[in-house]
């Protein structure tokens, strides 16, 4: 993918990876109950790598909202339904929506220009963006308003197992 293409996308929103939107309004009762179950996974969990690989928009290329890129890694996987049954098992409603790995890039809300970016995208489907090694999880307040969403770090869960070997 070319610099300019990918300056573009990038300049659409920060990059956000979620394993569980908890939504919009959040009773303060269950935050207790999911602070334990979080520190439990968490605990339970080693550290892992994780590949950015391919790309691609929600719904779709030709009518997107979120772009993003692929994340590929079994190990977040796992964690995505473990962080899914904590969730549950603290209150809240599950997640009506299989768990997609992917890295939001940047929000449409124009389409303008997007015609470059699309061939762009469609050209470098399995364009490689590296590794990361994964050592947490953090659970962030979204804050709305304004032109981008802000988050707010209000727990971080470091992953204590230790590897398999």
């Amino acid at each position: 993918m070319g610099a300019e293409i990918e300056s573009a996308i990038a300049e659409l929103v920060d990059p956000l990876r979620e394993l569980r939107f908890l939504g919009d309004a959040v009773d303060r009762s269950l935050m207790p109950p999911l602070d334990t179950a979080l520190n439990r996974v968490a605990g339970q969990t080693s550290p892992f790598t994780l590949h950015a690989r391919g790309t691609g928009a929600f719904p779709n290329l030709d009518r997107p909202r979120t772009v993003w890129i692929g994340l590929v890694s079994e190990q977040l996987i796992r964690l995505a339904q473990q962080v899914e049954g904590s969730a549950v098992e603290a209150g809240f409603v599950p997640e009506g929506r299989p768990y997609t790995p992917h890295l939001t890039i940047g929000r449409v809300r124009d389409l303008h220009g997007w015609q470059r970016i699309r061939h762009a995208l469609r050209e470098s489907p399995n364009h490689d963006f590296g590794s990361s090694l994964i050592s947490e999880m953090i659970l962030y307040r979204s804050i709305l308003g304004g032109e981008a969403s802000q988050y707010q770090a209000l727990a971080r869960y470091r992953f204590a197992a230790e590897p398999p070997t």
